[in-house]
């Protein structure tokens, strides 16, 4: 039986109430002359970059329109060619060579460049608060494809490359739904999912694709956001310990014994206590001379909920993600970690890559070399939720 969601019911469910951003949104929508594009049945549009002033793509013989064909601010603009498409705003509209419009659509046979990766078309500029972004639309599996390729090694066997492809399938179809009726639906990045672009025929990636094509995870009869991470260090975390958000899914933390040969499974790093107070000065924290660290407040899996850090000013307390954020995701690799100052620097001893909810990447890669299926990494990972497929567009 193929289930149908509702946008209106996974809104509901799975997003905050934020008044606040409601409001931002309305204003912004009375402020474009015209509605957000909307996606072709089957697509995802996905933001390359967002809020940038100005904007160079290269590529051949791309044909720029101003989108919808009416959308000229000033005139009846006419498509036109070229091999570079230079964009900057100019005061409420999108500017190329002296033409305006809130919107413009590039269309090419050859894939269109941007920041040295290829992207195929079409790709818009849209209006994007006070800048604009550079939007993709494509099919959501030939996007998945690109998200394999920027999140997991080629190398990883068949089925830990499936079950990656279920979780971000899985992932994009939530945020895709969330994001119904606006200019994009999920960003590149690691705010969402890291998108490659344009992935050659020959990559493992499309296997996997294929082989796990329209498949995602559901929790309680929906899509839901299937966060996941490089490693968990041993026990992967309750999302609802990690993300500030009300309604997260009730995922229960497991113990993970199949990553222990990951090259992150135990990290160690020393960070000067003159740094670490210029890090949160950076972010309004002034302590001072910072004098001590500690984590006062752990979650079951023992990652922390509460870091305090005493300086000659005071003490402030952080949520652990806050306090990692601070430091750099990539530096402070996880928060699950101890930590001793001595000698003029803070000493964190610790385990895992990521935020630890969810797919771990290298515990998947271990239960498909002992011979797990995809099916059965996703279900050790998501307990409680159910292998499905998406409803046709």
């Amino acid at each position: 039986m193929i289930l149908r969601v509702r946008a209106n019911d996974i809104r509901r469910r799975w997003r905050r109430p934020v008044a606040c951003a409601a409001l931002l949104i309305v204003v912004w929508a009375l402020r474009a002359a015209l509605p957000a594009p909307a996606a072709v049945p089957g697509t995802i549009r996905v933001a390359l970059i967002e809020r940038v002033r100005a904007v160079e793509l290269r590529g051949t013989d791309i044909e720029v329109a101003s989108w919808p064909p009416a959308a000229c601010t000033a005139c009846e603009l006419e498509p036109w060619r070229t091999d570079t498409v230079r964009a900057a705003m100019n005061g409420d509209a999108i500017d190329i060579d002296g033409k305006q419009a809130a919107t413009f659509r590039l269309v090419s046979e050859a894939p269109i460049r941007l920041n040295g990766r290829e992207y195929q078309s079409p790709i818009e500029l849209v209006r994007n608060g006070d800048g604009m972004a550079v939007v993709n639309e494509l099919a959501l599996e030939e996007y998945v494809v690109g998200v394999l390729r920027a999140e997991t090694p080629e190398r990883f066997p068949a089925e830990a490359l499936r079950a990656q492809a279920i979780a971000a399938r899985t992932f994009a179809a939530y945020h895709r739904l969330l994001g119904e009726g606006k200019p994009f639906h999920i960003l590149a990045s690691t705010a969402h999912q890291q998108f490659f672009g344009r992935v050659p025929p020959g990559s493992p990636m499309w296997d996997a694709v294929s082989a796990t094509a329209g498949q995602v995870l559901r929790w309680e009869g929906e899509v839901f956001p299937a966060f996941y991470h490089a490693e968990s260090g041993g026990y992967t975390e309750d999302p609802r310990n990690v993300f500030a958000s009300a309604n997260m899914p009730a995922l229960k933390a497991v113990r993970c014994e199949f990553s222990a040969n990951s090259p992150h499974f135990y990290w160690n790093l020393d960070l000067k206590l003159s740094d670490l107070a210029e890090m949160l000065r950076r972010h309004g924290l002034g302590v001072g001379t910072v004098r001590g660290v500690e984590v006062t407040e752990r979650t079951p899996s023992l990652r922390a909920i509460t870091v305090s850090v005493r300086g000659s000013h005071g003490i402030v307390r952080l949520r652990g993600n806050d306090f990692r954020r601070m430091v750099g995701y990539d530096t402070l690799k996880s928060t699950l970690f101890a930590v001793a100052v001595d000698r003029g620097a803070a000493h964190f001893s610790g385990r895992g890559y990521g935020h630890g909810v969810g797919m771990c990447q290298w515990g998947a890669k271990g239960m498909a070399e002992q011979g797990y299926t995809a099916a059965q990494i996703v279900g050790f990972y998501y307990p409680g939720a159910v292998l499905g497929t998406l409803a046709a567009p």
